[in-house]
């Protein structure tokens, strides 16, 4: 604390109060104001030093090589971990395991005999590795955190190996200076089109949306993990067992807000996918984020792009991993474009369906990076 913060501090304790008793709210004011001062002299000291510090660890992780890495986690055990924007946990992770080697991660981060308060960055930096196809198995770190991680971490629910749909998980590339390349995958495509014939019916389908404000919350976890501008989401029970392939006629009719004023001849286009098709979407919507936020970084846009699957293919709230497996790979996938109020089609907009495997239920998710 300055010699000036001492000496306001001593005047608010001892002056402050007597004088205003004799009547002198002048000055209380003055005090006060002199206190407003310094406190926005302090904030802007605060984002200096802050940003500062961001740049010197971005710095560190970014710069490949192992005294890099040592410097920087010499300086979280003094200081840190620090929590902050362009310092916390998340970031780190992600910038760490884009730029240094998984031999020297895993030697100088999980094999580590003393404790320390590293659990949050070893948890997403776990993550981080797997998504870009590193394999546990051949570092005995890294093999032995599935067992030895905090069991009660919302990323201990996620599979501790790369599922085959995630094999395609798309990453940014970050520098220094904080420039950034790569984006979100929404683009649609030819391949699987299935796009009907116009003029479309402007009849609208019999039918209403069930979703449950949990089920609503797990289907748009993607894109609210990646702070897009507005996303929305329906789920929708079908009288009898549909055929998947008169979903993409279906979708348009249906009561949704994305397409409430979809005229006859406009544009929707529509696609049959794979599971590891929708995966990229949904990941690099949760991880990269769109314009109005840095994402939710690889660990948890991982978890929030499963969160976003199980609740799309009609998993039970308590399934785990496999299970949500199980129901998205039995799932039918449909992508879809079109030209509404809704979507904006300015950034990044989509629309994903979502088959369930029982053929009884359509989920959809509705995402526009305008809003």
């Amino acid at each position: 604390m300055s010699d000036d913060a001492r000496e306001l501090e001593r005047l608010v304790r001892e002056e402050a109060e007597p004088r205003a008793r004799r009547g002198d709210m002048a000055y209380a004011r003055e005090l006060g104001g002199r206190l407003a001062r310094g406190l926005d002299a302090a904030a802007e000291q605060v984002r200096t030093y802050q940003r500062g510090l961001a740049r010197v660890m971005r710095t560190l992780a970014l710069t490949p090589g192992r005294d890099s890495l040592v410097q920087l986690i010499g300086l979280l055990d003094e200081y840190g971990p620090f929590g902050r924007a362009g310092t916390d946990a998340r970031l780190l992770a992600s910038l760490l395991a884009e730029a240094q080697r998984p031999a020297d991660l895993a030697e100088l981060l999980y094999d580590r005999s003393e404790r320390d308060k590293l659990d949050e960055l070893r948890a997403c930096l776990f993550h981080e590795l797997l998504l870009r196809g590193v394999d546990p198995e051949e570092f005995r770190p890294l093999r032995r955190w599935p067992v030895v991680r905090p069991p009660w971490h919302t990323l201990s629910w996620l599979p501790s190996d790369l599922r085959p749909f995630e094999a395609d998980s798309p990453f940014p590339s970050r520098s220094v200076d904080g420039g950034e390349s790569g984006g979100v995958r929404t683009g649609l495509g030819t391949a699987g089109r299935l796009d009907s014939p116009t003029p479309r019916t402007t009849e609208r389908a019999a039918l209403r949306d069930i979703a449950t404000a949990t089920v609503h919350e797990g289907i748009v976890a993607a894109p609210s993990a990646g702070d897009f501008g507005h996303y929305d989401a329906w789920v929708f029970a079908l009288d009898t067992p549909t055929d998947p392939a008169v979903v993409p006629e279906l979708l348009p009719t249906l009561p949704m807000a994305c397409v409430a004023d979809l005229g006859p001849t406009a544009r929707f286009e529509v696609a049959r996918r794979d599971l590891a098709d929708i995966w990229p979407v949904l990941f690099s919507t949760a991880s990269m984020g769109g314009v109005y936020g840095p994402g939710a970084q690889g660990a948890f846009g991982r978890r929030a792009a499963w969160w976003s699957l199980a609740a799309l293919a009609g998993a039970p709230a308590d399934a785990d991993a496999a299970e949500v497996e199980h129901h998205a790979r039995e799932s039918a996938w449909f992508h879809f474009e079109c030209d509404t109020a809704w979507f904006h089609n300015e950034i990044y907009d989509y629309g994903l369906a979502a088959l369930s495997p029982d053929r009884l239920r359509v989920a959809v998710l509705a995402a526009t990076d305008t809003d």
